[in-house]
Parts: structure tokens; sequence; C-alpha cells
């Protein structure tokens, strides 16, 4: 399998992804230190939205998601993926299946469950070895919910926030559905529909709404 290749999702070439890391590219830095800047800077930078659900598969283009403002753990981790592979580091998409249990009162109101899936996070290949790391929290919305933010070293994983700050129950992974060399927009629409039909309760046509 190729995880540095351009694909219809992981569209580095558009000029909306090649800014990001303009400043990275040419760079004397190693795969490790720039795998930190633009993690740091897409975990921060793209407030965390899980309430605008797409079926559409344009919307999960890098291209598309570099020019919004905000986007969902799988947005956050695609654009992420695509600026990596721009940079000549390995990465892939990781995909499972969440449970929250801080602040869920509109996650079950909206979805009928405070389980999210599916959830995505990213793998990078770096010195020799794959790690994972979610940039799907940002900074400020960690602060809101008393959580630290997740963090990379570019030595360890760093995809779960278990606990917050005080020791309650935070984050608990249910299932792993594996990573992918591109991005499964298939199965993912089949995994939303599976989950939670009562959002697809309707005679019309849905391609995109938010909750």
């Amino acid at each position: 399998m190729n995880y540095l290749e351009s694909t219809y999702y992981f569209d580095f070439e558009n000029d909306a992804v090649q800014k990001l890391i303009t400043g990275l590219k040419e760079s004397a830095l190693s795969n490790k230190e720039k795998t930190i800047r633009i993690y740091t800077e897409v975990r921060d930078k793209w407030k965390y939205d899980p309430y605008t659900i797409s079926l559409l598969k344009e919307k999960y283009r890098s291209s598309h998601i570099a020019q919004k403002q905000t986007g969902n753990c799988i947005e956050k981790s695609i654009l992420l993926i695509s600026c990596l592979r721009a940079l000549g580091i390995p990465a892939r998409l990781h995909l499972g299946k969440v449970k929250n249990h801080i602040a869920v009162e509109r996650l079950i109101e909206k979805f009928g469950s405070n389980e999210l899936t599916p959830h995505g996070m990213v793998s990078v290949y770096i010195n020799s070895k794959w790690l994972k790391m979610s940039p799907a929290f940002n900074k400020s919305l960690c602060k809101k919910l008393n959580v630290d933010p997740l963090d990379f070293d570019g030595e360890n994983s760093s995809f779960l926030q278990p606990y917050n700050s005080e020791g309650t129950r935070f984050m608990e992974y249910l299932d792993d559905y594996g990573y992918f060399e591109d991005v499964p927009v298939d199965f993912m629409i089949k995994n939303i529909k599976e989950h939670y039909p009562h959002i697809f309760d309707t005679k019309e046509k849905i391609t995109e709404f938010k909750l």
C-alpha cells in the first residue's frame, strides 16, 4: 500500500492544502518536527463540529475541508493526512467507535446516543514505526470541557483522553474498524445509517444536514 499518494480525497496538490504547509515544505525540520507542527495547527485552527454530516463525497476532499473553519473528527483527520503526505510523511486514516461521557446532552438529543461512529484518527509513520494521533478536539474546546488537549510528541501514540483533569471519565473506545489507504466514504455512510437510522427517517433524500 502507498500511504504517500495523492488521491481524490487526499488531493494535496491543491493550493488550499499547499498553503498550509508552505513554511514546512522547504524547512530543515525533521519529519517528527514537521508532524508535530502540522498536527497542532490542524487540531486548533479547525474547531471541532460533530453535528454537520454530509453524504456527498466531494465534501470529504482535503481541498474542501482546508477552506472551512470547522470539521468533525474524520474531516480533520483527512486534512492532516493530506498535509503529511504532501510533506512526504506516510499517513493513513484509522476509524473506530467511541463513547463520550462528558457534555453528552446534545449528542444524545441529536444522535440518540453518546456513541459516535465512525470516529476518525490518523496513523503516521515516523522513525520506522506507526503512531496514532487524533486532531479532533481543538484546544479551546478542551478548556471548556476541563480536559487536557491531546499533544503529540512524535514518539508515542496520542489518540485518547480517557479522563478529564478531575478524573471523570471522558472518552472510551468501543470498536476499531482498522486503517484505510484512502477515505472509505461508502463504508462511512453505511455505518452512519446503521447506527443512527432515525436521522434518515424521511421521504426526502438527504445528502447533507446539520443536527
